[in-house]
This record gives C-alpha cells, structure tokens and sequence, in this order.
C-alpha cells in the first residue's frame, strides 16, 4: 500500500550558485522517504513529496548540515479548555500532524502554544482548525501578514548588501587610487612612494585591503571556506581561494620578502580588494533583479487582507483576518477588498475579478452567488459568510500552483544539473593546473603570473548564471502567465506546451457558454408543443446534462412549474440518450440511434434532423409510448471569443481539432463558423481518451482543452491538458494548466507564453555557457603566447558579476512579453 504524502514547500538559506543547488537536491533525495525533490535557485526554494506522518527533523537536520538551513518561524495561540496533561498532549499531536509544522510546545498553565514551524507552509487558520479538531478553540496571539515578512526579509537582505558593498567601496576606492593611479599617472606614482615610502604604503594597503577581506567579504569566507573542506566547494569557495591567496601573497610580499624568490615580491592587494567590491555590487544588483522575478507571488500575496469586518450581533467589529472562521458574516463596503472566499448572502455589486481571470471587466454578483478573496467590491454594499479560510481559500491555491511551477526542474535543466554538479571542483582543478604551467614554463616572474592568472581563473568562474538560467525564466513567465489567469499548476507543462501540434476542443463549455437553449420545437403525430414539452420537461429534470437542462428550463419558463410531473424510473445511457417512465407514459429522449434503437419509427423527421444540423442546432428527439412526438432544437451559443481564438492559435502553426458528440453534420456546422481543421463527431464521453490517442497518432503532440467531468480522462491522456477555470473541480485537478477566466483567447496566450519562455531559457543556457566556455581559457592565459594579453582578476570579477545579472535582465524581459489571443 503506498504511503500517503504532502506536498512540501521549503525556503532555504545558503542557495548561492548551480552547484549549491545541485548539492541541496543530492542531500534531500538520499533522506530516506523524500520524492519528487527540485530545487530553485531564483526562490531560494526546495519542493518535494514527504511521507504524511514522518517528522521534517531529519530533512532539517540533514540541510543544515551542508550548509543549507531551512527557514523557520513560530507563531504563538491562545488555547481556551485544556486541563490537564492529555490534553496538552493531544493538542501537540494535532499540531504537530500538520504538514511544514516542526514542534509545538503547549503551555498548560498559560493556555498557550508555540509553533516552529517551515516559513510560509502554514497558514494561521490552518494551526486554529488543528486545535479546533483536537477539541479545544483557539486564536492567533499575532497576525502578520505572509507578505510583509517576504517583503521584509528582502528588504533586510538587500539593506544588508547595501552596507557591506558602500563599505567595501570606501575602503576600496584609496586602495585603487594608490596603487591604480600610480600606475596610470607616472608622477603621482614618485610622488607617493617619495612621500610615504614602498613598506608605510604596503602596510596601508594592507589594513585597507585585511578591512575589505574580513569585514564585508567576511561572508565570502565563512561560507565558502567551510563548503571548501566538506568537499563541496561552492561560488563562494572560489571567492574566498581567489582573493585569499592575492591577500596571502602579498602579505608574505610585504612583510617577509627574503622568503621569496627574487623578483616576485610583488603585492596585490588592489586585485583582492576591488574583486570583493565588485561581486558584492554584483550581488546587489542581482539582487534586486531577482526581487523582481517574484513580482508575481508577491502581488499575490499582497492582496491577502490583513483585517475584515465581522457581524457580532447587532454591531460590525474590526478584527484579524486570522481569527475570521467558517460561517461569520462579514461586511463589504465598496471599494474595499473582499477578505476570505464566500458567498453573498445580502447586496449586489460588481466585483473586480482581474486578480483571478487577468480580465478587466467586472462581473455583477448578487445574493447565492461565490466571490474569492483578494477581489475588489465596486459599487455595493455586501454582507457575505465566509467558506473558504487558509489554504483552503482560492488565493492561497493560486499561490501554491505558481509556486510549485516556479519550483519545478524542466527537462532541459537536465545537462544544467549535470555541469553545475562537477562545475567549482573543476574550476579549482583548472586554477591549481594554470598555476603550475605558469610556474614551470611561464616567463619570469612566473610565480606572480601564476597566481594572477590562477585567481583570475577562479574569479571569471560563473556557476550563478548557469544555475539562474532557467529558473529565473520559469519565474518571471509563470508569473507572467498567472497575472494574465493562467495557471501552470505542473510546471514540465511550460516546456510540453511548446512541442505541441495539435490542440484539441471539447465543444460544450470550451467552444461554446455550455448554457445550451432551445431554439426550435418541432411536433409529430397527434402531438402538439405543449405536452410534448410538459413530458419531456418532466422526464429531464433529474438529469444534468446540458442538453436536459435546456429542456426543463423552457418547460418551467413556458408551463407552470408545479405541472411538470416526476418521472417514476429513469433510465440514462451516456452520450445516447433516456428512458423515463412518468403518468403511465413511456418517454424516450436522445439521438436518432437511441430511438432507433428502440424500435421508434423516425422517418418523418430526416429532413428537419438535418435541416437543424446544417444550422449547428443539435437535434434531440422525443417519443411518447413508441411513437415519435417531437424534435427539439437545441443550440449552445458559441463564445464571443471562440473564432478569434482558434484564429490565434492557427497563427501559430497549429491544428486545431474540436472534439464533440454532436451528429457530424452540426459539429461540421460549428467547426466550419470558427474555421476549425479536424472535425471528431459524435464522440461519446469514454471515448475523448481514444480521439487523443487518434489526434496524437495523426499529427504529434496534444493540448486537450475541456471544463467537465467527462473531459478529466482527455485532459489527463493529453500531453498537456488545459481546463477551463469556471469548470469542475475534477477537470481542474486533472489538467496541467489552468485558464481561470472561461475566455479560450488564454490558449494561444499560453502556448506563446511557453514558446517565449523556452526562448528565453535557451537564451540564458547559451550565454552562461559560452561565457565559461570562452572566458576561463582566456583567464588562465591562452592567448599570451600569441597576443601577450591577460586577464586582469579584477576585470574577471567585473564579468562574472555581469554575467548573472545579464541572465536575470534577460528573463525579466519576459515581464514585458506581448500576449494576444
């Protein structure tokens, strides 16, 4: 029996380079139980299936003992009822079985708990129901929300890199100028050493330079450093090597030249300093690029309400959004944001949905009707009960899909992972090689250009932008995708989508509103229209099929409601038609098979069956007791968008497919007014899976677009399978992307959304390895013999600090990316 697992999320600290991820992901795959591992670099985040009832310890444990800490955090409840010590312990219990929870410690005497818990696993709401389940009611102590720690912590790290590069640049700068600017202007050289002499100015460039090292790039060090000797060197080990052995050199230099070999007693203290202050700009800088690939989960996240306004008898009181539960009603005023997902139980308004479907109009909603937190209330005043709290709610999962496909390992990141695996022991390897050919064959000074070229070597060395290129890519465009209502809830489908060559419609909700009318009521025999429609209006009503619907809804509009009779047995076949008894009549309904196939004489209405499917009206028919009553015509109106989409999508190169259990004729009718390719008629629900199948054999690759129940096993079949967001939840849990408006104008949007991204990744891989590849020989010194050029280790900081941000610019182009259905 396979164990039941959860779906972890874990932020991590000490993600600096591609080899660090590829460390990080080794670590967690050999803790016994975990599955499913990736790790992104962009997030700074690992995702992975973890079996349900084992604690996280060891997963913890294990991370921070390579040198990659998870982040954690505690939050405080108040716990009313608890008496005694078993009821501390279920209490923990209940807690602790939550997914991302660490520990809970439960006070007893204070009536109060503390929770570690993984930073953004768990919602308030969620830590309130466990207690609730366990017996006992309980409240948050604190609320804050998930955005201000992000936003908070960002704006810690940056501020933090802030200080050390402005410090490191101001110790930097007379470094530069002593040495730099002797060089460059002859007289300011004389002028200083005549002033200061050789020794006083090494030892000032020494203090600067030791203050530069150990004081903002201490971090280099104490990161570096301790990866270095567990044998899993890391970007910041080649940092620390580099200038480490430039500072360690010159010491020597300054302090005891009689130990080294005449002529070589030369300081480098400029190249140390300036290399530290340049990556540190270049973190800066990266930095705050990289704040911006998460734009999306943090405009997310910033439309969670920090308060709402609940009904507490006959007053209206302001409270934590936190300590909001199931049932309460709550108040809207216009304009404000609605705060937790539910339903309207008094008022009309509009409401802004564009957070949810990426379109701008507004949608009216009035009593019965849902509405999802983080929308905006226009125009009315609106009391609603709250349903759906914490990661429950709409918002939440919206964010956890962005997230895990912001987390997911693509196909192409496969070599990545393989390169980034080996990548700094082998930059090491090619140093400490560099080193010792300059040493024995290098001309004289030969140790001083072993060691510049040795260190320029390890500083040129970019691991980041390999292991930033596709990441940075699948966030910026997941992102990108999510503010337009696409939703890429397996993040693999961003690079299947691309291969597509064919695209497959359901019909019914995809192609069309899903709301089928009848249009047209023909009657047979001694039959007229209103018994007819009385009859089978009665015999439909315990069906939800569309169609059936469309039957009952005139029959209530056209009939007194209350004379529609109640079938007696119904018997329904899928795709075909019904049986129904009802006032001692037999009653069929369904196609022409179905009658036939009840011995049911249809002759007399062939030439109207067809005269309907030429006109894209699907023809049911009716027969009472054997005899044929009736024939209705029933028409689904086709969206507005539907055309201009298939459109779009053509455009690109793709065939389009509908895929539909009309008769031919009126599916060819549909295809033929939305200039659709390939017609697959009178498709029984069972057999979607089989047209896929057909469709792939033909033509390649297949996106498979439906909303219902029916289209799950397509969807799933499918390549990649696209549901629509205002269908079923079955359809939605079966499909790799998610189109949270009903508009299909969001297909063409995807796949381009795909194509550009992939675009895009290849941009990045291309640059971060043609950089390594080029420059790490021209650093190690193979174009002196023929040029006499060599790298300086600082202009080799300088590149490698430009590379990441060129990948992390390049992906953010992606924001700016024109999608049009």
């Amino acid at each position: 029996m396979t164990q039941p697992t959860d779906s972890l999320e874990l932020p991590l600290d000490g993600l600096r380079c591609g080899g660090c991820v590829a460390r990080a992901r080794s670590v967690l795959e050999s803790v016994e139980g975990s599955r499913s591992v990736s790790v992104n670099l962009a997030s700074g985040r690992a995702s992975l299936e973890w079996p349900g009832n084992q604690p996280l310890q060891p997963l913890i444990d294990a991370l921070a003992q390579a040198g990659f800490p998870v982040r954690q955090q505690t939050r405080a409840l108040t716990i009313d009822g608890m008496h005694c010590a078993s009821c501390v312990r279920r209490v923990e219990q209940g807690l602790e079985n939550l997914p991302g929870v660490l520990r809970a410690r439960v006070n007893l005497a204070e009536g109060s708990a503390l929770v570690d818990l993984v930073e953004d696993n768990v919602a308030g709401n969620d830590l309130i129901e466990a207690v609730k389940k366990a017996g006992y009611p309980a409240s948050l102590e604190t609320s804050e929300g998930q955005v201000h720690r992000n936003e908070s912590r960002q704006a810690e790290e940056l501020s933090r890199l802030r200080r050390r590069f402005y410090l490191a640049f101001g110790l930097t700068l007379p470094v530069f100028i002593l040495e730099m600017g002797s060089h460059l202007v002859p007289a300011l050289h004389h002028a200083i050493h005549g002033a200061i002499g050789t020794f006083p100015l090494h030892v000032i460039l020494f203090v600067l330079t030791s203050a530069v090292l150990f004081g903002p790039g201490l971090m280099f060090f104490r990161q570096g450093l301790p990866m270095l000797l567990r044998g899993h060197p890391d970007m910041n080990s080649l940092v620390a090597v580099g200038t480490g052995a430039a500072w360690s050199y010159s010491v020597v230099a300054t302090f005891a030249p009689q130990w080294m070999p005449e002529g070589t007693a030369n300081v480098y203290y400029e190249p140390a300093a300036v290399i530290v202050t340049l990556i540190l700009l270049g973190r800066l800088l990266e930095g705050r690029a990289r704040g911006r690939t998460g734009a999306a989960i943090e405009k997310l996240l910033g439309l969670q309400a920090r308060t709402a306004r609940r009904v507490e008898g006959d007053e209206t009181r302001e409270v934590p959004i936190d300590q909001v539960q199931r049932g309460d009603q709550l108040r809207i005023r216009p304009g404000e944001s609605i705060p937790v997902d539910g339903k309207i139980v008094e008022g009309r308004s509009h409401i802004d949905e564009s957070m949810l479907t990426g379109e701008p109009e507004p949608v009216s909603r009035g009593p019965g009707d849902p509405v999802v937190g983080g929308t905006t209330n226009q125009n009315g005043a609106l009391l609603i009960e709250a349903t759906d709290l914490g990661s429950d709610a709409v918002l939440a999962r919206i964010v956890r899909m962005v997230q895990r496909a912001q987390a997911a390992r693509l196909p192409i990141q496969a070599l990545v992972d393989r390169v980034t695996g080996v990548f700094v022991p082998v930059v090491i390897s090619l140093a400490v090689i560099t080193a010792l050919v300059w040493l024995f064959f290098g001309p004289e000074p030969a140790l001083s250009f072993a060691l510049v070229n040795a260190v320029a070597v390890l500083i040129i060395a970019c691991p980041c932008a390999m292991g930033l290129a596709t990441p940075t890519s699948i966030m910026v465009g997941t992102g990108r995708a999510a503010e337009r209502g696409i939703l890429f809830r397996q993040g693999e489908a961003l690079q299947r989508l691309r291969s597509v060559a064919v695209v497959a419609l359901d019909k019914t909700g995809t192609l069309t509103e899903g709301r089928p009318e009848l249009v047209e009521l023909i009657h047979y025999h001694d039959w007229n229209d209103k018994d007819v429609l009385r009859l089978a209006g009665g015999a439909e009503q315990a069906s939800e099929h569309p169609l059936a619907r469309a039957l009952v809804t005139t029959a209530q509009d056209q009939l007194d409601e209350q004379s529609l009779p109640m079938p007696d047995s119904l018997d329904a076949t899928a795709g075909k038609g019904i049986e129904a008894r009802i006032d001692g009549r037999q009653v069929l309904i369904g196609n022409a098979g179905w009658l036939t196939d009840h011995d049911v004489a249809i002759e007399s209405a062939r030439e109207d069956i067809d005269r309907l499917s030429s006109q894209a009206r699907t023809p049911v028919l009716i027969a009472i007791d054997g005899e044929l009553a009736g024939l209705a015509g029933i028409a689904d109106p086709i969206k507005p968008g539907s055309a201009k989409a298939v459109a779009a999508l053509r455009k690109q190169g793709l065939k389009v497919a509908m895929v539909s259990g009309d008769r031919q004729a009126t599916a060819e009718a549909i295809a033929a007014e939305l200039g659709i390719d390939i017609v697959m008629a009178e498709v029984l629900p069972e057999g979607k899976v089989e047209a896929v199948q057909q469709l792939r054999k033909a033509h390649g690759d297949v996106a498979f677009v439906g909303d219902g129940i029916n289209d799950a096993p397509a969807l799933a079949e499918a390549e990649v399978g696209l549901a629509i967001g205002t269908g079923t939840d079955i359809a939605i849990e079966s499909a790799d992307v998610v189109l949270m408006a009903g508009d299909l104008a969001k297909v063409p949007e995807a796949l381009a959304l795909s194509k550009a991204t992939l675009r895009n990744i290849r941009q990045n891989l291309f640059w971060a390895f043609a950089y390594n590849t080029a420059l790490i020989p021209v650093a190690a010194g193979l174009l002196y013999p023929v040029l006499g050029l060599l790298l300086s280790p600082m202009l080799a900081a300088l590149a490698m600090a430009l590379s990441s941000l060129f990948v992390v610019g390049n992906a953010l182009r992606l924001k700016t990316l024109r999608l049009t259905g």
